[in-house]
């Protein structure tokens, strides 16, 4: 081991980061393996082998090169480091830059916040409420409703999920929140029809970049990857269909 080249272990950490990072950050399963398989490749290194699942990366070269494992503890939706770490991908193999400075800059991208703020996400998920109460063919007076609710839902998973580390509870007591706030605007004449404001309120928590992920990691024969982000999104759908069942049956 202490015979390896350094370079080839730096090229190891390198392609060990920029899978983290696109996977954490909602990348699909093939994306982060090519992405790993293609700086391995500007190396020379033609035979690597990359084994990636929602909870961890194994990356191995042919050989007696090193074979390491990451852990990935945390996942999201941030689109915009994936496209970061494609451009440090697409430089690095064209030569721009040295595996140094691909490495310093990957490690600048995961230590960044590339997130918008906390108070424009939450503004942001209050007009998409709206919006989507009208577009299921909503009224313009459960509008402004839609608007309340989704923003505080959206709030509140936030705030949950800080509380309690388990996603499911966060999105659990979230969708019961609105289911109350929904019952609260109808009964007090400030809303008209429950089941539009509550779909509409719901939206920005259904986890539609999961299911589309699950869906082309299957299709591309990802197999124990599209089966656990499938589970994981019938978990939250679970969730959030359960929170707001137990409203309607106090309703």
């Amino acid at each position: 081991m202490e015979q390896a080249p350094s370079q080839t272990y730096r090229m190891v950490d390198v392609c060990l980061l920029a899978g983290k990072i696109m996977l954490q950050s909602g990348a699909e399963t093939y994306r982060v393996e090519d992405t790993m398989t293609r700086i391995a490749a500007s190396f020379g290194v033609h035979h690597s082998h990359s084994f990636v699942t929602p909870t961890g990366i194994i990356f191995s070269i042919d050989g007696s090169d090193p074979t390491k494992l990451v852990r990935i503890s945390e996942r999201s939706t941030n689109l915009h480091k994936v496209t970061h770490v494609n451009a440090i991908s697409r430089q690095l193999s064209s030569g721009e830059i040295t595996l140094e400075q691909a490495y310093t800059r990957l490690q600048e991208v995961d230590a960044s916040r590339r997130a918008y703020p906390i108070p424009l996400q939450i503004a942001s998920a209050a007009i998409a409420s709206g919006c989507f109460t009208i577009m299921f063919q909503g009224s313009w007076a459960d509008f402004l409703p839609a608007v309340v609710t989704g923003g505080i839902g959206f709030a509140g998973v936030l705030y949950f999920h800080r509380l309690v580390q388990i996603k499911f509870f966060a999105e659990f007591l979230t969708s019961f929140i609105i289911g109350l706030l929904s019952s609260l605007f109808v009964f007090t004449g400030l809303g008209q029809e429950l089941d539009k404001i509550i779909i509409g309120s719901v939206m920005p928590l259904v986890p539609g970049l999961l299911i589309t992920n699950a869906v082309r990691d299957l299709m591309a024969g990802h197999l124990v990857s599209g089966l656990s982000k499938g589970a994981e999104a019938f978990l939250t759908a679970f969730a959030i269909g359960a929170g707001i069942a137990i409203v309607f049956s106090f309703y």
